[in-house]
This record gives structure tokens, sequence and C-alpha cells, in this order.
């Protein structure tokens, strides 16, 4: 819809034709549940979803496919890893590291599993631009570190953190490292042997692809040494009434019939990202984000959050006497689509000092037209409330 300024891509972006077509594809030509099968329909989908697995653990770098797990989202990603790997992992006198840059989904699971436990939580705190406080982070680990989790670029800033760096440090005292990609994935190369990383997660709907697929990647060794997070069909070596053992992963984390479709639509949309150059696309995305940021910075009254110079596709700000709901409502009657919230952030809404702020999010699909109605609805703001 041309009247339509889509700038909310960082909460779920557009779906291209491709990922509509191979969806529409699979469910209208050769649909049929996978790996039970012995007929012609399910094991060209059970070839189709591995495939799609394969295509992931490319996309990733991955040192093996069977390194890619299935899940609904990041969230259920995070929460899987929570539940396997740290019951198994922690206990009370352990320390895991977040960083105050952290979505409710990395921060919420560890809370409910160390009020079970009774490790510690540590939080790595940034500076006022943003940017993560290297030094302050180096001085919380310790030999009691178990793990660092943190996302790579924040959802609600748009600061890029230098994982690979962090993810040295962490090793260096013996810690594992989780890394959350659901914003950094769609804007870079995301490069888990180069990264460095142990875990890592992403979100389909936000890199162009369908809902209720993601993807959690672990090294092989590291998720076959954790028990499953749910039970049930296909997951299973045996089972009598007595006892049961396991598949390896990843079958061992993809109970009952697994999101097949989805999977295949999130491999059409990493392919039809693969044919583009992923520096030319940021380059283009950074652009849309510097020239929007030149011009709200020009305007009386507004504050922009985040200004790290490393960063991408995201700009929040507030202005002076208006609720960012209600910037929200007045955009939306332009057409212009962005989300005004805590962005499910709130420990960082009050390390800055706000309740909540408006969020611009640029695509490879956004150009000047949409900042010139971002900057146009912006003073339209300020004729209303002066």
């Amino acid at each position: 819809d041309s009247s339509v300024f889509f700038l909310d891509s960082a909460a779920s972006a557009q779906k291209p034709k491709a990922v509509i077509d191979a969806m529409t594809d699979a469910y209208s030509r050769f649909y049929a549940n996978v790996h039970r099968g012995l007929y012609r329909y399910s094991q060209d989908m059970t070839a189709a979803f591995e495939a799609a697995r394969k295509t992931v653990a490319e996309f990733l770098n991955a040192y093996s496919d069977n390194e890619v797990v299935f899940t609904k989202n990041s969230t259920e990603a995070i929460n899987l890893f929570v539940r396997s790997w740290g019951r198994k992992n922690l206990q009370t006198g352990d320390e895991v590291i977040l960083t105050a840059l952290e979505h409710h989904a990395n921060l919420v699971p560890w809370q409910m599993l160390r009020d079970e436990i009774g490790f510690t939580i540590k939080i790595a705190p940034i500076h006022d631009d943003g940017s993560i406080d290297m030094d302050a982070f180096e001085g919380l680990l310790t030999g009691r570190t178990k793990l660092v989790s943190c996302l790579q670029m924040s959802n609600a800033l748009g600061t890029i953190l230098p994982v690979k760096d962090m993810a040295h440090m962490a090793h260096e005292k013996g810690a594992k490292v989780f890394v959350d990609a659901s914003q950094s994935v769609v804007h870079m190369n995301v490069d888990v042997q180069d990264m460095d990383c142990d875990f890592l997660c992403f979100t389909g709907h936000k890199l162009y692809g369908p809902t209720g697929i993601g993807i959690l990647w672990g090294r092989e060794d590291l998720l076959n040494d954790m028990p499953p997070f749910l039970g049930g069909g296909e997951m299973i070596e045996t089972v009598t009434y007595d006892e049961v053992t396991f598949k390896d992963a990843p079958a061992r984390f993809e109970a009952g019939t697994p999101p097949i479709v989805e999977a295949l639509g999130l491999a059409a949309a990493i392919n039809w990202l693969n044919d583009m150059d992923m520096d030319v696309v940021r380059a283009h995305e950074n652009r849309l984000l510097s020239s929007a940021t030149a011009s709200l910075s020009d305007i009386d009254g507004v504050t922009i959050w985040g200004t790290s110079p490393d960063k991408a596709s995201i700009l929040s700000f507030t202005m002076d006497g208006v609720h960012p709901h209600d910037i929200g409502t007045i955009f939306d009657q332009m057409g212009v689509a962005v989300r005004a919230g805590h962005h499910c952030a709130q420990p960082l809404m009050v390390r800055l000092g706000v309740p909540a702020t408006v969020r611009a999010s640029f695509a490879l699909y956004n150009t000047e037209a949409d900042v010139a109605r971002l900057v146009e609805a912006v003073h339209k703001v300020k004729s209303i409330f002066g």
C-alpha cells in the first residue's frame, strides 16, 4: 500500500513474494507431515524440510546441519536453552552475565530459573550513547561466570555489540556464550565460526520470513549434552513404560510436528537475501538511518536515544512534552507505521530515564520517501503540541 510508510521492520518485516510463493507451493502441491511417512508426499516434504535446515546452517556458517534446531521463534529458543542447558549446568553461586540492553526474552527466563536455582545474574552496563561499557563487562567476568548471554544488536536502540571480543573474554574465564541475533541477522553477515560463540538464536519473521519459525544454533557436542526441553513424538530412540532414550540433536529438541512450511518459508527468505550483497544492503539502510538522524537532530525538542557509532537501522527518539503513544497515534494518521513503547526492554528505559520511545526502523525496501514522511510527521506533531 503506497499510502503506508512502513518503519516497523524491527518488530516484523514485510514478506517478499518468493517467501509467499514457496509456502503457497508447499501447501498446495505436496503438503504432508515430515519424518514419518513412507509415501512420496511425506518423503518430498521431509527432503524440503531438511534442505531448509541445511540452508540455515550454511547461512550461519555452522559446523554441521545437526546444529540447527527449529523452534517457534527466538523466545522459544532462549527458553529452551535456559530450561535445558541452564537447569543442567547452573547452581547456587554461579554467575550469568547479561547486558543492560537485553530484550525481555533474554532476561525474564533467566530470572525465572534464578528464582528456582539461586545463581546470580550480573548486568553489564552501557554508556549514555547506548554502547556497552567493555571495561565494566570485563570486570564482571570471574571464575564463577558460567555464561554470557547477550544480544548482538539492540532492538530498542540499534546498538551493535562487539560479541566476538566479548566471546573471547568469556572463553578465557571458561564461560559459554549465547548470542541473540534476532535483530542483527537481518542487517549483517552472522558467522558463528568467526564469532566463536557457543549458542545463537534468531527468529524468522524479522528476516523477511514467516512467523512461527525460529532457530536455536549450538555446537553439536553441547547440544547433545543438553536434556530435551519437550517430550513427545520424533525426539525419542526407544520408549517403554519404565524408561526412555533420546535421539541426538536436532531431533531431541523438535518434539511433535515441527513448523514445516514455515521452515520452507524461512529458507526461501534466506535464499532471497543471499541473492543480494549484504554490504550493499547495510550501506543503503545506514544511509537512510543517517539521513533520518540528521533531519531529526535539527528539530528542537527531539531527543535521539542510542547514538553509538556502531549501530544499525533503528532510530529511537522522544519529543519534549509529548508521550510516545500520542506521537505514534498521530504518525498513524499520516500513514507512518512506527513502534511506540518500551520495546520489551523496560530496564533499559529506566536506565535512559524515559518511560518509552518512538522507534523507526529501516529495512532494505525503505527509501528516502519514507524518511521524508517521517520528518514531516514529526513536524506535524510539533504543530499540534507546540
